[in-house]
C-alpha cells in the first residue's frame, strides 16, 4: 500500500471543485465522462473473465496494480469487476468502463478495447487514497488511429529488454504504433542472411574523438544488431500490448553503412568503408542498377517475413543528389525513363519499391520528401517539414501522418536548464510541445480523413545512454498520447496541467525515468551591494512558484513569486510550483553568496548566433562524468551581458573540447574562426562588441591535449580600460576561440570572476 498512498499524497487535492470532478487524474484524457453517485470500494474486489481477450486485459489490470503497489485483485467467475464483450461498442479500440457502488464492467467489442478500458481503470484506483474510486461512465476511443513514437536504433543501439521496456509504457499511454528506426548512416541493426555482412560490417562503428580509444590506445568497435529471434520476440511483445512495429529501411539516402558493407549498390566511383561516426546528412546513395533492387527486394523479403505490419518505411528523406549528378548509370536512367532531374529519379525509385511491396501485400511509408516524385497512390506519407506535408499528401489523395519537426522531435532541448541531458538545441517545452496543432486547416472533411494521426521521434544522435532517452521521451510521449487519443475541444494546457502530476506520481511508481528538470525552477543571480538579485522562472508555464527564505519546505501557503527578490547574502532560498494547495514541480533550492553572481554556466549566457546550437555531450569523462556543452557549432560565440567587471581582476574559465563530427556538406564553408598565433588555438575575449576590441587572448596550450574539460585562469588586462566604455561598470563580454579549423570544437563549459583579494 505504500506506493498507492504516496501517490495519493501527490494527487489527493485535484479532486475539489466541479472541474477535477469533469477531469480525473487519467491520461489521455477519455472522450466521455459521465459522474455518478456513489463509490466502489475494491479493497476486497475479485475480478472475472471469460475468454482470452478478457482474461489478457485483466491480467493487464492486475500487473500494473502489482507494479505500482496498490491491492491484488483475486478472480472469481462471481467478480465485482467484470470484463466483457459487447458487439454493440462500435470501434476497434474503443471501451465502456462503468463504475457502480456495486461493481465495475470494462466492455468493449474488441481485445484492444478491453485492454485500453483496463488501463483507465488502473489510473482510477492509483489514485485512490482510501480504496474507493467513484462511480462513473465513461465512453471512450480515440481521435486518432495511429499514435506513434519513433524509436531511432541506428544512431545508438538499445538492448533488447530496453525496447521491450519502451513497448509498455507505450501501452501505459494507449500509444499503438512503435516506428522503429533500424538502419541509417550509423548503423545496420537487423540481419538479412542473404547478405551477411549487413551485420557483420554495417553494425559497427568508431565513435568520433577520444571515445573512439580505449585505455590501452586500442580502437573501440562500437555498435550491435537484434538477432532475428530477438526481433519476433519483441514484435510478438509488442502485439500482446496492441502495439503495431512500422520497421523503416532507409533509401536511396542514409545508405552509409549498407554501402561500407557492400560497396556494389554505392552511387559513388569510391564507395565509404565503415558505417559513419558523424551526425547529419551523408551524401551517401544507392545506385539505381537493376542489381541494387534486387538487394533491396531481398532485404524486404526478410523485413516482412519478420514484420506483420501492413506499413514499411523506406525513408526517402534527406537524399542530397551530389552523387547522382555524378554518375553515368543515374543520368543515363533520367534519360531512358524520361525524368527532368534527380528528384523525379527519387520518386521513381520509391515508386518502383512501393509497387513491389504491394505484390507482398504491404504499403509504404515514406518521409514527406517522396512527394518530390510520382508515388504510388497508397503511399503514406510522414510529414515532417511542419504539417504542410501532411496537407498536401491528404489533397493529393495520400494517407498521412504528422510528425512536425521540431515540436514533435523530441531529441530538443525542454528548458534552459544546465541540468538538460544532451540534446539539439531548440527549446520544446511541455506547454509548446502539448499546444501543437494537429489538425490542419483548409481540408474538407475527405480529405481530413486522410490524417491518420500523429508521432513524436526520438532521434538518438545526442542520447549515448538509455537514461537520457527516457528523459527525453517522457512524459512529452505521455502528452503526445492525450494529443493522439483525446477530442482535440477537451485539450487545454491548464486543465491538462492539474492531471499531469498523478501521471508522473504513476511513473514514480513504476520506478522509470523521465525528465524532472523541467519541474525545477531556474535562478538567475546578480550583485545588488551586499545583497543578491534574484530572478526565478518556472520552465514549466503552470502553477506559481511559492518560496521561503528560512530553509524550510515551501509550502502553498508560503510566499509566491511574482517579481525579482534582493535578498542578503547567506539566505537559503527554496522554491517549488504549485497548482491550488498541491506540489507540482519539484524543489530547487540555492544558498545565496556574492560568487553566485559572478558565475554563470554556459546555458545562462547568451548566443553570439543560432544557426545550429546544440547541446553535445563530450567525449571524454571528467571527474568521472561526460559534461554537457551549450553552444552553435557553426559559431562558438557566447556573451555575458552587463558582466559585472568592477573589482574583478582575473576570469577562471571551464572549456572542453568536442570532435566536429557533423556532415554539414557545402554550410563546412559557414563555420569560421580567428585566426589563431598559437599551435593550439586560443580563447579570445572582446568588450561591448562581437566585433570589438580583443582584451585577452588566452592559449590553450596544456587544455588542447586533455579531452575532457579544462580549467584557463588569465587576469584582465589594465587595457581593458582604454576600451571606450572604460573598465568601471558591467562590460557585455564575448567569448570565442580562435582555431585552425572545426576539429575539434572548442566549447565553453563555466565562466567565474575572480575579484582583487
Amino acid at each position: 500500500m505504500r506506493s498507492i498512498l504516496l501517490t495519493a499524497a501527490v494527487i489527493s487535492g485535484l479532486f475539489s471543485g466541479a472541474a477535477a470532478a469533469a477531469s480525473p487524474p487519467l491520461l489521455p484524457l477519455p472522450a466521455k465522462i459521465s459522474p455518478q453517485q456513489g463509490r466502489f470500494d475494491f479493497r476486497h474486489a475479485r475480478v472475472a473473465a471469460t475468454d482470452g481477450g478478457e482474461r489478457a486485459a485483466a491480467n493487464r489490470l492486475a500487473l500494473l496494480l502489482r507494479q505500482t503497489g496498490s491491492p491484488q485483485l483475486l478472480s472469481s467467475p462471481e467478480g465485482d469487476i467484470r470484463f466483457r464483450r459487447n458487439g454493440a461498442i462500435a470501434g476497434e479500440e474503443a471501451y465502456r468502463l462503468t463504475v457502480t457502488p456495486k461493481g465495475v464492467a470494462v466492455e468493449a467489442a474488441t481485445d484492444a478495447g478491453l485492454f485500453y478500458g483496463a488501463e483507465t481503470l488502473w489510473q482510477l484506483i492509483a489514485a485512490s487514497k482510501n480504496g474507493t474510486i467513484a462511480a462513473t461512465v465513461i465512453d471512450d476511443a480515440p481521435a486518432f488511429a495511429w499514435r506513434g513514437l519513433l524509436l531511432d536504433s541506428a544512431r545508438h543501439f538499445q538492448p533488447p529488454e530496453y525496447v521491450k521496456a519502451v513497448i509498455d509504457r507505450m501501452a501505459a499511454e494507449k500509444l499503438n504504433v512503435l516506428h522503429w528506426h533500424l538502419v541509417d548512416d550509423q548503423g545496420w541493426r537487423i540481419p538479412i542472411d542473404k547478405y551477411p555482412r549487413l551485420i557483420e560490417i554495417g553494425a559497427w562503428r568508431r565513435p568520433a574523438g577520444a571515445a573512439g580509444t580505449d585505455a590501452q590506445g586500442n580502437p573501440v568497435r562500437y555498435g550491435g544488431f537484434y538477432t532475428k529471434d530477438q526481433i519476433r520476440e519483441i514484435v510478438a511483445y509488442a502485439a500482446a500490448r496492441h502495439i503495431t512495429i512500422v520497421p523503416e529501411i532507409e533509401m536511396p539516402g542514409h545508405a552509409t553503412a549498407a554501402i561500407a558493407a557492400y560497396p556494389a549498390l554505392a552511387a559513388a566511383a569510391d564507395p565509404v568503408k565503415a558505417p559513419g561516426a558523424d551526425w547529419g546528412v551523408y551524401e551517401n546513395l544507392f545506385n539505381t542498377d537493376d542489381s541494387t533492387f534486387t538487394f533491396l527486394q531481398n532485404v524486404l523479403d526478410e523485413v516482412i517475413e519478420l514484420f506483420p505490419s501492413t506499413y514499411i518505411h523506406v525513408g526517402g528523406d534527406e537524399a542530397v543528389k551530389v552523387q547522382w549528378i555524378a554518375d553515368p548509370r543515374a543520368q543515363a536512367r533520367i534519360k531512358a525513363l524520361g525524368l527532368k532531374n534527380e528528384a523525379e529519379l527519387q520518386g521513381w525509385f520509391i515508386a518502383r519499391i512501393g509497387d513491389y511491396l504491394a505484390t507482398k501485400g504491404r504499403k509504404i511509408v515514406g518521409w514527406d520528401e517522396i512527394l518530390e516524385g510520382h508515388v504510388p497512390p497508397s503511399a503514406t506519407v510522414m510529414s515532417w517539414h511542419g504539417i504542410d506535408g501532411g496537407i498536401v499528401a491528404a489533397k493529393a489523395g495520400h494517407d498521412a501522418v504528422l510528425s512536425p519537426s521540431p515540436e514533435f522531435y523530441i531529441d530538443h532541448m525542454q528548458s534552459m536548464s544546465a541540468d538538460e541531458p544532451s540534446s539539439r538545441g531548440e527549446v520544446i517545452d511541455w506547454k509548446k510541445f502539448y499546444e501543437t496543432p494537429v489538425v490542419p486547416h483548409g481540408l474538407t472533411d475527405a480529405e481530413r480523413a486522410h490524417i491518420l494521426g500523429v508521432q513524436a521521434n526520438l532521434w538518438t544522435e545526442h542520447m549515448r545512454t538509455t537514461a537520457i532517452m527516457d528523459r527525453q521521451m517522457w512524459p512529452r510521449a505521455a502528452m503526445l498520447a492525450e494529443i493522439a487519443w483525446t477530442p482535440g475541444e477537451k485539450r487545454q494546457w491548464d486543465e491538462f496541467a492539474t492531471r499531469l502530476p498523478a501521471e508522473l506520481a504513476r511513473e514514480k511508481a513504476l520506478g522509470i525515468g523521465y525528465d524532472r528538470t523541467p519541474l525545477q525552477a531556474l535562478g538567475t543571480f546578480n550583485g545588488a551591494g551586499d545583497k543578491v538579485a534574484v530572478a526565478l522562472e518556472s520552465p514549466v508555464k503552470a502553477g506559481t512558484l511559492h518560496y521561503t527564505t528560512d530553509g524550510s519546505a515551501p509550502l502553498a501557503t508560503s510566499p509566491a513569486y511574482g517579481a525579482p527578490l534582493t535578498l542578503a547574502t547567506g539566505t537559503t532560498l527554496r522554491t517549488r510550483a504549485f497548482l491550488g494547495a498541491e506540489p507540482f514541480g519539484e524543489e530547487k533550492g540555492w544558498t545565496l553568496s556574492t560568487a553566485m553572481t559572478r558565475t554563470r554556466s554556459a546555458s545562462e549566457l547568451e548566443l553570439c548566433s543560432r544557426a545550429v546550437p546544440l547541446r553535445p555531450e563530450d567525449d571524454a569523462e571528467t571527474d568521472g562524468k561526460r559534461h554537457v556543452f551549450w553552444g552553435d557549432i557553426f559559431h562558438p560565440c557566447w556573451i555575458w551581458r552587463a558582466a559585472p567587471l568592477a573589482g574583478i581582476k582575473s576570469v577562471t574559465a571551464r572549456v572542453g573540447q568536442v570532435p566536429f563530427n557533423y556532415q554539414i556538406g557545402p554550410d563546412l564553408a559557414k563555420v569560421v574562426f580567428d585566426k589563431p598565433e598559437t599551435k593550439a588555438g586560443e580563447l579570445l575575449v572582446r568588450a561591448d562588441a562581437a566585433n570589438g576590441p580583443i582584451v585577452a587572448r588566452v592559449p590553450l596550450g596544456k587544455a588542447a591535449d586533455n579531452p575532457g574539460v579544462s580549467t584557463l585562469t588569465f587576469t584582465l588586462p589594465a587595457t581593458l580600460s582604454a576600451t571606450p566604455a572604460g573598465q568601471a561598470g558591467p562590460h557585455d563580454l564575448y567569448f570565442s576561440f580562435a582555431q585552425p579549423g572545426p576539429d575539434p570544437l572548442w566549447m565553453l563549459d563555466r565562466l567565474t570572476l575572480d575579484p582583487v583579494q
